[in-house]
């Protein structure tokens, strides 16, 4: 199965797993392959074995001599990985293995995703149940299934097949970063019914155009202070709602409620006597916007053009005046920061969609907190504003957080090993975003948790590549803290 490309890399047992696992085709929702392999795997070296409907594996080993009474440590990563390749790339990610290459301490796919996140932890966790030298407590290695798609591996799996109480995720991607809280998140959309007016008189097209910022991930790059296509477009458009005379035909703006909208278009009809004004008036926000985001989105532009289209039907003054207010009000950004970590986002939401369909305006947004109490307080929010403005609002993919606990036994462990290998402090680190470990909260209860890996660097892209040093640094850190754990 293997090109032995990995041969001379240490630890050999390590880059032979992982090289193997490079080897099967593994996209979310393609990993029957990897998963029987994990079950060949576990049957050639006489261990227990759970495949479970959803394809997720668990794989059990006793304790070596001197921990059989030693807590039971869950080894946990995901099997599958994100199919990326370069424009002319020839590759099958149903079919083909990945191609290999080592330069220098970094290994990468030749024009393809790497699949190290999270082919590393399957890696790491079978050089361990494979060893017979290693001193540990009895292991379950868990290996999930679409994770990168929605955690739908993670959400099916059955709680009693699992009986350790300590979880450690190699799912994190920089050395000495020990992440040990996550955000839950929900999807909220609040929909507007849309009540058409024929045009009886003449009306003039204008279309809006915002553009030129640089958005980015709803939940990693929040902090940033970056504009938000939507809600800028909601405050222009209140602003022109006391100065012209419009009705709205049509708003549209973001692709993806995880993503910061960069873009919004909103085609408005007026008299033709209000063009000039209008159009002076969606103009004047260049200079507002370029002062307000000149660090964080300096290309910022307002686009203002006359359309040539006609048009048969707007929305009525009612419509109109329901759109933009639920534009300016619905909440979007930070809403609140941790007092415990330094520096992280506790919570927020993000109007990252708005469309415009036959029948209705759709608002899309994702919201996300550390804590599940102020997520459930967003939520009431959204519920609130629309039943005031009356409109519908539903929440969907709800998903759960990971609250830091201040009393987390295996994270002393860490940083106590940490401190003893390098002489350093790890950095202890919160995300806000989701990660599977939220879910595993959730459905284990008490269940003490970190996770860690090693240096992997552009994943999700096919530049993804993965320090051989830091693999093998990250290795013998794991092996130090399971000997520890007794």
């Amino acid at each position: 199965m293997s090109n032995n490309v990995l041969k001379n890399l240490k630890p050999y047992e390590v880059f032979k797993y992982f090289e193997e696992i490079t080897q099967i085709p593994r996209g979310s929702g393609n990993e029957k392959g990897i998963s029987d392999y994990l079950v060949a795997f576990a049957k050639e070296h006489n261990l227990e074995v759970i495949q479970d409907e959803a394809l997720n594996v668990i794989i059990k080993k006793p304790g070596t001599a001197g921990y059989e009474g030693a807590p039971t440590i869950v080894l946990q990563g995901h099997m599958d990985m994100v199919n990326e390749k370069n424009q002319g790339t020839e590759h099958d990610f149903d079919k083909d293995p990945l191609k290999l290459r080592v330069e220098g301490d970094m290994l990468y796919a030749t024009g393809t995703t790497l699949g190290a996140d999270n082919g590393i932890a399957m890696a790491y966790a079978m050089a361990l149940l494979a060893s017979k030298d290693i001193a540990h407590p009895p292991v379950e290695a868990l290996m999930t299934t679409d994770e990168e798609a929605g955690m739908s591996g993670a959400m099916a799996l059955n709680p009693e097949h699992i009986n350790g109480r300590i979880l450690i995720n190699i799912d994190s991607e920089e050395e000495g970063k020990l992440l040990v809280s996550c955000a839950g998140g929900v999807r909220v959309s609040v929909t507007l019914p849309i009540k058409w007016e024929d045009i009886k008189e003449d009306k003039t097209p204008i279309v809006i155009r915002l553009r030129g910022l640089k958005g980015g991930h709803s939940g990693m790059e929040i902090h940033k202070g970056r504009g938000n296509s939507n809600k800028i477009m909601g405050r222009i458009l209140y602003d022109l709602q006391d100065r012209v005379s419009y009705n709205l035909c049509s708003l549209n703006g973001g692709a993806k409620n995880n993503a910061i909208p960069r873009e919004a278009d909103a085609v408005l009809l007026v008299n033709k006597e209000d063009v000039e004004g209008l159009k002076a008036v969606a103009s004047s926000w260049n200079e507002v916007l370029k002062n307000e985001l000149k660090a964080s989105d300096p290309d910022v532009n307002v686009q203002v053009e006359v359309l040539p289209d006609r048009y048969n039907k707007m929305f009525s003054k009612e419509t109109t005046k329901k759109a933009v207010q639920l534009l300016y009000l619905i909440p979007s950004g930070i809403q609140t920061m941790s007092m415990e970590i330094a520096g992280l986002v506790q919570s927020s939401t993000n109007l990252g969609v708005v469309t415009t369909s036959k029948d209705m305006i759709t608002y899309d947004s994702a919201t996300r907190s550390s804590v599940k109490t102020l997520k459930e307080d967003l939520v009431n929010q959204f519920k609130l504003l629309a039943e005031v403005v009356g409109v519908e609002c539903e929440t969907r993919a709800d998903y759960p957080d990971w609250q830091y606990d201040a009393d987390s036994k295996i994270r002393r462990v860490f940083e106590r090993v940490y401190k003893e290998m390098t002489g350093n402090d790890p950095e202890i680190v919160a995300i806000h975003a989701g990660v599977e470990c939220g879910l595993f909260k959730e459905k284990f209860g008490e269940m003490d948790m970190i996770s860690f890996g090693p240096n992997l660097y552009d994943v999700h892209t096919p530049d993804e590549h993965i320090s051989i040093s830091s693999t093998e640094r990250m290795w013998n850190y794991l092996i130090a803290v399971l000997k520890e754990i007794k």
